[in-house]
């Protein structure tokens, strides 16, 4: 059976030093996402949204581990776009209003006719309420700039503020959206050491 350590074979992009910012090139990849609105410390929809593509990803790693591919890798990490409509207005005091989108990677072999069997399968087990809400689509970033931040994710301003620094100082502009990649479960991981790569997206 073949193995993929996706974390490690794109490690330019899941592990980016805590010492400068990164410019990479993110390649267009299919993810499974899910949209929302609110305070994702205290929004119900927001822990649900997270579970069901986890319980989604976890479906498609073992129906690929079983069936003709043959391949097992570890599910990719939990990945969030979170913005507002008036930009200037997005801080950690206007978290009600905050809109974000959860996703999670999924391999190129992954095709949607796996995808949409993965769903079938999931409603059949557990019936999410908000299975309609998900979808399996490519997200396109391109060029960006990106550092790992640890801490906790209330503290993270200050390092996204310097994010923002650097790509004006290289002569670029800020465009789309804010991007987290969650490397560290906050269950079990305290907050001083959560492990979150901070990226977004730039252009001239």
């Amino acid at each position: 059976m073949k193995k993929i350590d996706f974390k490690k074979e794109l490690k330019h992009l899941y592990k980016p030093t805590v010492k400068k910012f990164a410019t990479v090139e993110v390649p267009d990849t299919n993810f499974i996402m899910i949209d929302g609105i609110g305070n994702p410390n205290t929004e119900k929809s927001y822990a649900e949204a997270v579970q069901v593509i986890f319980g989604l990803s976890y479906t498609i790693k073992f129906m690929v581990k079983k069936g003709d591919l043959q391949i097992d890798y570890g599910v990719l990490p939990l990945e969030g776009l979170w913005w507002m409509d008036d930009m200037s207005r997005f801080s950690v005091d206007t978290k009600d209003e905050w809109k974000w989108t959860m996703m999670i990677m999924q391999p190129e072999f992954i095709t949607r006719d796996i995808y949409d069997h993965a769903i079938k399968e999931l409603i059949r087990k557990k019936n999410p309420s908000n299975i309609a809400q998900v979808r399996f689509e490519p997200y396109s970033e391109g060029l960006s700039a990106q550092i790992m931040y640890i801490g906790p994710y209330a503290d993270e301003e200050p390092a996204i503020k310097k994010l923002h620094e650097y790509i004006h100082d290289e002569g670029f502009n800020r465009y789309g959206k804010h991007h987290e990649i969650y490397l560290s479960d906050p269950r079990r991981s305290k907050p001083e050491k959560l492990k979150t790569v901070l990226r977004q997206p730039m252009r001239k």
